[in-house]
């Protein structure tokens, strides 16, 4: 049965390392056999909260949710600013709603200008994620000094990376497959198997 997973970027820039990153992440996913997809929040144009029932604003966010709505996986990535995921991704976030992540699989990505890292936007976005009861899968990547991390191709300069977003891209395939074809005896086998690291070396078990 075929999945299909959709790759969200917290940025407007077309030349974002974020962006890439999600990219990279969704080609792990199409090698899984997934139909895979960027949705460029640049080319929504959406509307701040509170704002989303302005007639000029129905549309686009409409536009957003019926996308994200047909879609079995999803990655997010954003930048780490000021401790904090982006408020382009957040703002977008904060206009869905449960019913639209709910038991879907959920990749994370986070980049930093720093060679530190993007600990704390990954934390966030996995509670992100969990209240929206989404599963979000144990694999996550953050990317430091992104300005060094990519080549004009859009590939990663560190191998290790590259290798990491598209093993989020393959797990979000993976289990979406699963969970789409109701085989919840090896969804749960496979799941409670699943082991990621976090930018720190440690150990990620799966989990909701």
């Amino acid at each position: 049965m075929g999945v299909r997973v959709v790759g969200v970027a917290g940025s407007l820039r077309t030349t974002s390392a974020t962006l890439m990153a999600v990219r990279y992440a969704l080609v792990g996913a199409e090698e899984c056999g997934a139909q895979v997809e960027v949705l460029d929040l640049a080319a929504y144009n959406l509307p701040f909260l509170g704002r989303e029932q302005e007639r000029t604003a129905v549309m686009a966010v409409e536009r957003f949710l019926t996308d994200l709505r047909g879609a079995d996986g999803i990655i997010l990535g954003s930048p780490e600013i000021h401790g904090s995921i982006s408020g382009v991704l957040k703002n977008a976030l904060d206009l869905t709603n449960r019913e639209l992540f709910e038991g879907k699989m959920l990749g994370i990505i986070g980049v930093a200008g720093g060679r530190m890292g993007a600990s704390e936007t990954l934390n966030q976005l996995r509670t992100i994620g969990r209240s929206l009861q989404a599963w979000v899968v144990p694999t996550q990547v953050s990317i430091g000094a992104v300005d060094e991390a990519f080549d004009s191709r859009g590939e990663p300069a560190d191998q290790e990376i590259g290798e990491r977003l598209k093993l989020v891209g393959r797990q979000v395939a993976h289990f979406a497959r699963l969970h789409k074809c109701e085989n919840h005896l090896q969804f749960m086998k496979d799941w409670e198997g699943a082991v990621g690291t976090d930018d720190r070396g440690q150990s990620i078990h799966a989990g909701r």
